[in-house]
């Protein structure tokens, strides 16, 4: 068995939830979990707390709220009284209060809304998730965004920090994004950042056409371009952790292999001012 590793986070987007990839997580040291309330039709949370329930325990456990079962499967709100009433659920059904306890994809709600509008109404969003945390319904509260740049524009300066932001990392995230998720943590003074889809929801051609191991160092050719991709996404923006889904207990021994990799973040600062360079032209 692994000593634990809190940099990686094992993801259950699109997972089938299976009692061996937990097992599997825990013997390679991976002790971080997150999920979502509509992960698995909606029914990520019971799921868990039936099948695995003596495991939860051993797990730092996230989630996240915003999206409601509707008539059409799912729809978007980011209410006080049903994120309120989401976040209870939540605890409720996993037989625990989670770690942390995310917005989700707040900028579905947010597109469209006037500055004030959606200043407002993030900033009671993010209220009623600070409220929770300091009742105790959860350790901390964050924020998930697919896309930070909606987040940006509606000045989150002076609302709720939130201890966590979690957003997309990796090479497939655009120079456009990557800014406005560093001008975002810096203006909203988010406490940690997490990275999330560094293979850009498993787009293997990539991985065939472009090699990223030359931005590790040394440049490791005993590791796949899959490990170096990895590894290299925790600079792509600057994260503390990653979240990767997998059911696989093979690929999620080979992420925790590429931890032990080094970055060269010359690398990357050059890659960046390349990406800035283009996009001037």
């Amino acid at each position: 068995m692994h000593g634990a590793d809190p940099r990686l986070v094992l993801g259950l987007h699109r997972s089938r939830h299976h009692r061996d990839i937990l097992t599997a997580a825990l013997d390679l040291g991976v002790t971080a979990l997150d999920t979502a309330a509509p992960y698995l039709g909606f029914r990520s949370h019971t799921v868990l707390a039936e099948t695995a329930a003596d495991l939860l325990p051993k797990f730092t456990l996230s989630t996240k709220v915003g999206f409601f079962p509707s008539a059409v499967g799912a729809e978007h709100s980011l209410d006080p009284v049903r994120l309120r009433l989401a976040v209870e659920r939540a605890a409720r059904e996993l037989g625990r209060e989670p770690d942390t306890v995310f917005l989700h994809n707040p900028e579905r709600t947010l597109a469209g809304l006037s500055i004030a509008d959606g200043h407002t109404l993030l900033g009671n969003a993010c209220t009623v998730l600070a409220d929770a945390a300091r009742d105790g319904l959860c350790g901390a509260w964050g924020a998930a965004s697919w896309d930070t740049r909606s987040l940006g524009m509606v000045q989150v300066d002076d609302l709720p920090s939130p201890d966590v932001l979690m957003v997309r990392a990796g090479f497939l995230v655009g120079i456009d994004l990557l800014d406005a998720t560093t001008v975002l943590r810096t203006a909203w003074q988010a406490g940690e950042t997490w990275g999330m889809s560094p293979f850009g929801g498993g787009h293997r051609k990539v991985w065939e056409d472009f090699d990223p191991r030359p931005f590790l160092r040394p440049r490791h050719g005993d590791l796949s371009r899959i490990q170096a991709a990895f590894r290299t996404a925790f600079h792509l923006p600057s994260a503390s952790a990653m979240a990767v889904g997998t059911d696989d207990p093979g690929h999620l021994a080979q992420l925790v292999r590429a931890l032990s990799a080094e970055v060269d973040t010359a690398a990357v600062s050059q890659y960046l001012r390349a990406l800035h360079s283009h996009r001037q032209r």
